[in-house]
Order: C-alpha cells, then sequence, then structure tokens
C-alpha cells in the first residue's frame, strides 16, 4: 500500500472549489490540499495558506507532483479540462454533469483507461441524509413494494442571476438533474425509455430552469412510477421525496443540510456532521406506525474517502466515470423526448450501472 498522502490540485475556487471540494480535501488526513486555481485573487490563501496558488490549469498541472485534480470548472469546460489533466498524467475527479455527450465521456473513458488512471465524477448526494434513508427504505422493504416514486429539487429565484455562468449555459437538466437522475439510476437501475418536459419559464431566462423527467420500465423495479422534478418557481416547497408501497408511504420535506452549513463557512470535523434533528426527520407511515422515521447520516467526507480507498487499496470507485455515463445519455434523452414531445427508448442493457 502507497501510504503517501494524495496531492490534490483544485482547478477553480468559486462556490465548488470553497464549497464541496477544499473542505472535504483538507481535513481527510489522507489528502494534501497542494493546490489551487485562482486567474486573478487570492482567496483561498486565508483558509489554505499552504496551498500555493496557480493562475492556471497549465500551472496546476505542473505544481508539486500533483497527484490528483478536480476539475469544477464550468460545465462546458469539463471535457477539454479533463482531457488535458489525462494527459498529463493526472487521475481526476470531474464535477458533474460529467461531460456534455456521452460521445465525450467514452472518448475521456477510454484516455484514462489507456494511461492507467483514476477518472470519478462528483456525484455527492449519493451522500445526502435523506436519500440514504430513501435507500435504506426501499432496501429494507418497510413501505412493501414500491409503486410510486417522486424525488424534486424545489429551488425558488424569479429572476435571471447576472454573472452566474449557469444562467448562460447547461441549465437545471444538467445541473440538478444530474442529481436526482443519478440517485434513481442507483435505487432502481437503467430505464428502458423515458419522457419529459423541459421548460424555460423565468422572464429573460436562457436555459431551462424546470424539467419534469418520468423513468419508465428501470432495471431493478419495472412497475414503479417514477418522477424527477426541478424548477426555479417553486416558492411553497414540495417535498422532497414521496414514496408509496404496498404497505406505506414515506414522505421527507427539506433538502441534506450540508451545503448549508458549507457555504457559512463550517468545516466537516465534527462528529455530529450530516446528522438531522427529529423535526427534520421525514413521516413513515405504515400500518403498525406513523411518525418520524430516523434519517441516516449525510457525509460527504465519504466521497473523498471512496477515492482514497480506490487510489490506495484498489477498492473499486463507486461514482467511476463508466458507471455515471448512463446519467448523461439520460439528460441527452430527456432533451431529445422534450424537444420532439415523444418517449424516447434505449437498449438499458448496453450501460453499465454499479451503485
Amino acid at each position: 500500500m502507497n501510504a503517501t498522502k494524495i496531492k490534490t490540485g483544485i482547478a477553480s475556487f468559486g462556490i465548488s472549489g470553497q464549497v464541496f471540494h477544499a473542505p472535504f480535501v483538507s481535513t481527510h488526513p489522507q489528502f494534501e490540499l497542494t493546490a489551487i486555481v485562482e486567474r486573478t485573487k487570492n482567496l483561498s490563501k486565508e483558509r489554505y495558506p499552504e496551498a500555493h496558488i496557480a493562475r492556471s490549469l497549465d500551472e496546476l498541472l505542473t505544481t508539486g507532483e500533483i497527484e490528483l485534480v478536480i476539475i469544477n470548472t464550468p460545465d462546458a469546460t469539463h471535457y477539454e479540462y479533463t482531457k488535458k489533466a489525462l494527459v498529463a498524467g493526472k487521475n481526476v475527479i470531474v464535477e458533474k454533469p460529467f461531460t456534455k455527450t456521452t460521445a465525450e465521456g467514452r472518448v475521456l473513458i477510454a484516455l484514462a483507461r489507456a494511461k492507467g488512471l483514476m477518472l470519478g465524477v462528483y456525484q455527492n448526494r449519493r451522500w445526502d441524509a435523506d436519500f440514504l434513508t430513501v435507500k435504506e427504505i426501499i432496501d429494507s422493504r418497510k413501505i412493501g413494494r414500491v409503486v410510486e416514486f417522486e424525488s424534486t429539487f424545489a429551488r425558488y429565484r424569479n429572476h435571471i442571476q447576472a454573472g452566474n455562468w449557469k444562467e448562460q449555459d447547461g441549465g437545471m437538466t444538467c445541473n440538478l438533474g444530474s442529481h436526482l437522475i443519478d440517485q434513481c439510476i442507483c435505487l432502481f437501475g437503467m430505464p428502458e425509455a423515458l419522457f419529459a418536459d423541459i421548460a424555460t419559464l423565468r422572464d429573460g431566462g436562457i436555459v431551462d430552469d424546470y424539467f419534469i423527467i418520468h423513468l419508465l420500465r428501470c432495471a431493478k423495479a419495472p412497475e414503479v412510477r417514477i418522477t424527477l422534478k426541478a424548477g426555479y418557481l417553486m416558492r411553497e416547497p414540495e417535498p422532497r421525496f414521496v414514496i408509496h408501497g404496498t404497505e406505506g408511504s414515506y414522505v421527507k420535506h427539506g433538502v441534506d443540510k450540508q451545503e448549508e452549513l458549507l457555504k457559512r463557512g463550517a468545516m466537516p470535523v465534527s462528529p455530529d456532521w450530516g446528522v438531522e434533528t427529529e423535526d427534520e426527520w421525514g413521516i413513515l407511515n405504515t400500518a403498525a406506525f406513523r411518525g418520524r422515521y430516523p434519517s441516516r447520516r449525510g457525509n460527504y467526507a465519504d466521497f473523498y474517502e471512496s477515492v482514497y480507498q480506490h487510489l490506495r487499496n484498489g477498492i473499486p470507485l463507486p461514482t467511476d466515470a463508466v458507471s455515471v455515463l448512463p446519467v448523461i445519455k439520460l439528460i441527452e434523452a430527456a432533451k431529445e423526448s422534450s424537444r420532439n414531445r415523444k418517449i424516447v427508448t434505449f437498449n438499458s442493457k448496453k450501460w453499465r450501472v454499479e451503485c
């Protein structure tokens, strides 16, 4: 086993770098936060003084024998920057969505395989408290055989946020849809078909800010009716999860608290990190019980632990690019479905799904 710390570089220090990556890399004992790209500012110096500030990705790739690079730049750069990092001989974590197209994803997967490098995707919401709880309830059959599943991200921002690249490129289906689709594939497997309605509902919007996607005949549970939904004009939030089964139901309001804590500057080191209070738990309703059902502990640090275990001990990475590529396929299919107003089908057996 290679006991040396994993020297890590972060390709951007915007919200993604500040909130979702640097806190976890810097607090994991087996990682070293070696360098951070800031093209003109020095924001990282106060919290991470030991990390070198690089002014470009090219500089980052030649800094301090970096072993792992996190590509957390705007979606349109994922393919180019990931390819550049792989060519430079670096293991890579790329933010979701992995790539714009499955064709791009296949090129990167082939390149990583040829060079013997890790290529993973930051699907961190597999470690949300609510999702882990939902998985436990479904796997334990506490509500019997699941017949209906709804997963929603309810947001409210009725204006176009100036200076936010996400308002110009990508859209909600790529952004939040990549999380909802990934979680659903983990629970139910790859669908045989889908139907989607994608729209831009806010005045002056350029990219999509609403979607509803129905996944049909998923491999692990073809009878489950599945609805995935997100929008920016939902001032009164809908439940995060609604699940109905032959023996009961589970309804969960609110979202995992880790993102909000990280945005406030909290570091993920407390023993109660990611733990929900009882009033935040969802409601389980069966013949034998109705009340608050304890939420599992959420912890995005487990993502980085899985990266460490893969790089140092050879344990398979749960979010490797091959297993996440189906998410991009479903996003492509959703856009096609909405554009042509039809059900899109595909051969689900072609896609490797492992969660």
